[in-house]
């Protein structure tokens, strides 16, 4: 993506700019909690597919966000190969058997009893889509030469944010799911050792039945969430 001779500053005419009263803004705002209120992780879904030019939008909204120098150290595989999402599951539960027999620690089952999860992933077959997340620990000039990427998590985890909202404005369900560990991702999707697997989501449409545990509804309030300054 960069070369060496052009790695220079130039500033631009902001592009796009938004003017709105404060009475739009505070509405688009209200409007915009009330829509994500609408977000739930589901474990349950349907076979119907979904095309993969809404699973591309998506991710490609995702590779808007922002990242440490601009490195973008992101990729995302989407899988749809029911064969591949097999193994995949097949995987993923291997690790999920020794999590669960005792592996994550008494603590942290115990936190998971409320949310009602298993070694059993049958979403990982069922959702018509796998999406799996990958952060680049450094990238490559285009002479092959390395560079160093920076605040690689932080800049991961606000594009798998946007690849959620976006999701969500699709109309589409979604779940994230982290087998540890996930190494087993990257011969298996033939990416590089450079790319470490931080995520699996599931995304497709709620089955008929499909539920969500009654703890995930329990948000904490804005007062504990929010500290102002005024």
């Amino acid at each position: 993506m960069f070369a060496r001779e052009k790695l220079t500053f130039q500033a631009l005419k902001l592009p796009h700019r938004h003017t709105m009263s404060d009475a739009e803004m505070q509405e688009a705002a209200s409007d915009f909690l009330a829509f994500m209120r609408r977000r739930h992780t589901v474990r349950d879904y349907d076979r119907r597919p979904v095309p993969a030019a809404i699973i591309r939008d998506c991710i490609a909204a995702a590779g808007t966000a922002p990242s440490g120098a601009n490195h973008q150290p992101w990729h995302f595989a989407a899988i749809s190969n029911p064969s591949m999402k097999k193994r995949i599951r097949e995987a993923a539960e291997r690790e999920e058997q020794d999590f669960y027999a005792g592996g994550a620690g008494e603590e942290w089952l115990k936190a998971l009893e409320p949310i009602g999860t298993d070694a059993s992933k049958p979403h990982l077959e069922d959702a018509p889509w796998l999406v799996v997340v990958f952060a680049q620990r450094y990238g490559e000039f285009d002479d092959g030469t390395r560079y160093k990427n920076y605040y690689v998590p932080e800049s991961v985890g606000i594009a798998t944010g946007f690849l959620l909202a976006a999701l969500h404005h699709a109309g589409l369900v979604s779940l994230t799911h982290t087998p540890n560990p996930m190494s087993f991702l990257n011969e298996m999707l033939g990416r590089p050792k450079s790319e470490k697997p931080v995520m699996i989501v599931a995304v497709g449409h709620p089955a008929e039945d499909a539920t969500v545990p009654a703890v995930a509804k329990l948000k904490k309030p804005l007062d504990e969430i929010l500290t102002e300054f005024v």
